[in-house]
């Protein structure tokens, strides 16, 4: 019964290894220096933020009554950040190729795991 798992894993994988970047080493992403204490606090932010999420997407593989929180879940992470990627074409111009790539990604994840929801949940 992997498919019906598969974007939570996928998802986890990716957003985990995402977070570890964003939290220890935002500078081979981003061109930024992080100068304060205040700065590296934001980005250590985020990746607890997204350590969360991927904590809720495994626990949801491996615990059945947590499926849909963290599928419906998923929906809302991963189209929220391609809208947020989107609007911020539509206002700044586009990004560097690796988030373009994000966008893509975060699209393709997002419909693959409404996808599974429709597939998947059974309504009590």
């Amino acid at each position: 019964m992997i498919a019906k798992h598969l974007h939570l894993i996928l998802s986890a994988g990716i957003v985990f290894s995402v977070a570890m970047v964003y939290g220890f080493q935002p500078t081979l992403v981003f061109d930024v220096t992080i100068s304060s204490i205040d700065e590296a606090n934001i980005f250590k932010a985020i990746m607890g933020l997204y350590l969360g999420f991927a904590a809720l997407w495994i626990i949801g593989v491996f615990k059945a009554q947590f499926w849909t929180i963290a599928t419906l879940s998923n929906v809302v992470f991963m189209l929220g950040l391609a809208a947020g990627r989107i609007i911020s074409i539509l206002f700044d111009g586009l990004p560097s190729g690796i988030f373009v790539l994000g966008i893509f990604g975060e699209l393709v994840l997002g419909c693959f795991a409404i996808y599974n929801y429709r597939k998947f949940n059974v309504p009590n």
